[in-house]
Order: C-alpha cells, then structure tokens, then sequence
C-alpha cells in the first residue's frame, strides 16, 4: 500500500475500455469506508458514464479532454440533505444551515473521494482529480440536479490508464513537517525547500513558456491570479447562500 501511495500519478489519457459495474460498486465500498464526521456520511457521490452527460459537464471543467475521454466520472458532494430529511422524519430538528456545517461535509466528501482514489489505484485504474469543481459549482448543481443542501466538492476521472507519465514533484517532507508547534520558515528555508521544485526542467520550461521569470510567478500571474480567485471565491459564496450553508 506504501508503495502503492508512493507511485502515485496523475493519469488524463484513458484506453478506450469500460469499467465493470462490479469494480465501481467494489471501489466505492471500499472508498465510503473512509472515516466521517460523527459517521454521519455527509457526502454523496453522482457518477457519470454516459457520453452525454460528460459533454454537459466538460465546460464546468474548463473542456478538459479527460472528461470526455475517461469511462467515469465521479462527482463528490458535501450532502447535509439527505440527513436533514432524516432527522426531520425522526422528530429532530437539524441546524445544518451554515457555514461550518458546509466545511464538515466537504471534508467528508474529499476522505471518501481519496478512499476511492487508493482504491482505484490497487485495482490498476488511473485517475485524475478536477480541481475545477468548486470554481462552476453553480453549473454543475444544474447538470447534476442537486437539490439545497447539496454542493460539488471535487471530481474524479477514472479509467485504465493509457500513459506513464513522469511523476510530478513534490517538497521535501521537512519542508512540510513540525513537530509539537508550527515552526515559521527562515528565508533560508524557504529557498532551500522550494529549491527542487524550482530547478526541474519541466517547471523550468514552465516558466519561459509563460514568459516569467520565477515559477512563483506563474502561479500568481498566470495559474491562479487574484482576479479569478475573487471571482469564483465570489461565486462559490452564492452557492453555498443558494445551497442553504450561509443562513446563520
């Protein structure tokens, strides 16, 4: 399993083969064993297999080809209503209708979403995570149908895989660890973790195909500029208002 989680890929491009019924249902057994807030299981998850669905939903993903291409889709929710209408029928009154009950769920969906993604991989599947979600949220709810209380967190695309590709960097694991208390960075020490990441010709490469001159820089100029993190921060908000999380 160690290894497993070690050699961990991002995989886009998919065989053109299905996947059994059977290996979903089995995948996601094992992914909704992942632990949950008071077991509460407050996470749903919407699967999309057929090619029209997955052409409504490729705008909300920026048409990234993989959401064409891959046999399954998973689309992970933070889900306060189903239990909400299960303490309703039991005489109990819930007060779900805010913001930290909206984060708990989220966090119960991304658990199971990882499970599955552990999952998926020991049975030889590739997946790909589509940061994506969250920023079209709104469009989603509509393709998807999902009623108040109900918000898209993350997506998975899953199938066999048709590519090896390099495993990305990541930082070293000092860089990441404290021990007792957060221990704030040096100068230093942020040069020297980011040090690695900086020097790999594919992010090397990164940077003069968009014209910077640090790869910091790419991502607040180019990646992830402030503008468009306003914007969808602004537009994820209405739909937690629209959803029923911002009330109180």
């Amino acid at each position: 399993m160690i290894e497993q989680l070690l050699t961990h890929r991002t995989i886009r491009k998919y065989k053109d083969a299905d996947v059994e019924e059977d290996l979903i249902r089995k995948i996601l057994e094992a992914g909704c064993r992942a632990s949950t807030t008071g077991n509460m299981q407050l996470y749903s998850i919407v699967i999309t297999r057929e090619a029209e669905g997955k052409k409504a939903l490729a705008p909300c993903h920026f048409n990234q080809p993989m959401v064409i291409n891959a046999p399954v889709i998973f689309t992970f929710c933070a889900d306060f209503n189903r239990f909400n209408k299960w303490c309703k029928l039991s005489d109990a009154e819930p007060g779900y209708d805010n913001f930290l009950s909206f984060v708990t769920a989220a966090i119960d969906a991304l658990l199971v979403a990882q499970n599955v993604t552990v999952a998926a991989e020991s049975e030889g599947l590739g997946v790909c995570y589509l940061g994506t979600t969250t920023y079209l949220a709104a469009k989603i709810i509509d393709i998807l149908k999902l009623p108040k209380g109900v918000v898209p967190v993350t997506t998975l695309t899953i199938g066999w895989p048709d590519e090896n590709p390099e495993q990305v960097d990541r930082l070293p694991l000092d860089a990441i660890i404290h021990h007792e208390a957060y221990a704030d960075y040096t100068d230093d020490q942020i040069i020297t973790a980011y040090r690695g990441k900086e020097n790999r010709s594919d992010n090397c490469q990164f940077v003069l195909e968009n014209k910077k001159e640090t790869l910091a820089q790419v991502f607040t100029d180019i990646r992830y500029k402030k503008s468009d993190n306003v914007v969808f921060s602004n537009m994820l908000l209405e739909v937690l208002k629209e959803q029923g999380f911002m009330n109180q």
